[in-house]
């Protein structure tokens, strides 16, 4: 199989690497940015849309370009590297693939928006002590006339400050963790009933607790099918984790590097502490790991298009995993490693083991994943 890049694929890694560096070459622009309302900039969002990066996988009449995984891959990875804070993978990846996959009237009128920057999504899914199961839902929808009326919350809705529209999971039928009876809504940021807190994360990005106080909606609201939004849920679920497997090699691969570097650089006993071969050990040894998740990474990429739903979350759920031992191994050694310093706040490093450790938490940990692969019968390696 070839995993060489075509020349369209390396035309765009060259093109959103040049705008990330132009706008996070310096740590203290990206601390700057996090200081904005919404936890980013609005201007660097701009640059997002004028490149083209929020509709790529879109289709050419959606405003976008038709890009599938390894395109998702290309700009993750950049965006794990930079440490960029802009909601891409919310609204483009994750709420863009339901959306996609919903009716052809919603996508193409809501997509165009999307990609130009113009309309922000976020997923309105979790809800307190529902942990990482994606049918774990209590908010309830119930029909009033002909409308229906939500009531209930959301926690932890990851770039929920800047939504201008959010994708709501509600319970229209069925128990709290049935897989049937769940309906996806789309609901207007500014709809009567609905509030927001917004606060900032461990990882500087920022997340918001969405409430719904007798919300009115008319059908039309609805995402695709009423009472089937499981199955759009958990195909957006696997996209999303394949795109934060790429965001995680892209951060560890800075990550290491920096070790490196930092090893070359920082003097003990008159010499530099990379001369000493236990120190150079961890190094490969960080080295080893960075490269298991590379490779998962592209698996879990050329997997997202999968059309079984088995075979592809099976797929997705094994990258996830050994992103999340990578991620924990590489950052307690990048940490220990550099001393002191790893963990301040003034210091780049410790802000990419916040962001590998939150994405090891988003989605489901190894743990989870590895169990729920375990109980399906899956041929793994522990």
């Amino acid at each position: 199989m070839d995993f060489d890049l075509t020349d369209d694929q390396r035309l765009l890694k060259e093109s959103v690497e040049k705008l990330l560096d132009k706008h996070y070459a310096s740590f203290d622009k990206r601390k700057a940015y996090a200081k904005q309302p919404h936890g980013f900039d609005e201007t660097v969002w701009a640059d997002y849309a004028e490149a083209g990066i929020l509709g790529l996988p879109f289709s050419e009449s959606q405003g976008g370009f038709g890009g599938g995984g390894i395109e998702n891959m290309i700009v993750m990875e950049a965006i794990g590297n930079a440490l960029a804070l802009e909601p891409y993978l919310t609204s483009t990846i994750l709420c863009g693939e339901i959306i996609r996959h919903s009716t052809p009237a919603l996508a193409d009128e809501l997509l165009p928006e999307v990609a130009a920057g113009t309309k922000i999504l976020a997923l309105a899914q979790t809800e307190r002590g529902a942990r990482y199961d994606l049918n774990d839902i209590s908010l309830a929808a119930r029909v009033d006339g002909d409308d229906y009326l939500l009531e209930g919350e959301k926690s932890l809705v990851i770039g929920g400050g800047a939504a201008t529209s959010f994708i709501v999971s509600a319970r229209t039928g069925g128990q709290r963790r049935d897989t049937k009876g769940i309906t996806l809504f789309l609901v207007d940021a500014a709809t009567p009933g609905v509030s927001r807190r917004t606060y900032p994360t461990q990882d500087s990005t920022q997340a918001a607790e969405i409430s719904f106080a007798q919300v009115r909606l008319p059908p039309s609201a609805i995402i695709g099918e009423l009472h089937e939004g499981y199955p759009l849920l958990t195909r957006a679920a696997d996209v999303a984790i394949a795109a934060l497997c790429a965001e995680a090699v892209g951060a560890m691969t800075a990550l290491v590097k920096l070790t490196v570097d930092y090893l070359k650089t920082r003097k003990q006993f008159g010499v530099t502490i990379g001369s000493f071969q236990a120190l150079q050990h961890r190094a490969v040894d960080m080295q080893v790991m960075l490269e298991q998740a590379r490779s998962m990474a592209i698996y879990a990429a050329l997997m997202a298009g999968e059309p079984d739903a088995t075979a592809r979350h099976q797929a997705i759920a094994a990258a996830k995993i050994q992103i999340g031992r990578s991620a924990k191994f590489i950052g307690q050694q990048a940490t220990q490693l550099h001393g002191g310093i790893g963990v301040t706040m003034e210091y780049k490093g410790g802000h990419y083991f916040k962001r590998l450790t939150m994405i090891e938490q988003q989605f489901g940990d190894a743990d989870y994943h590895l169990r729920n692969l375990a109980q399906a019968g899956a041929k793994i390696a522990a």
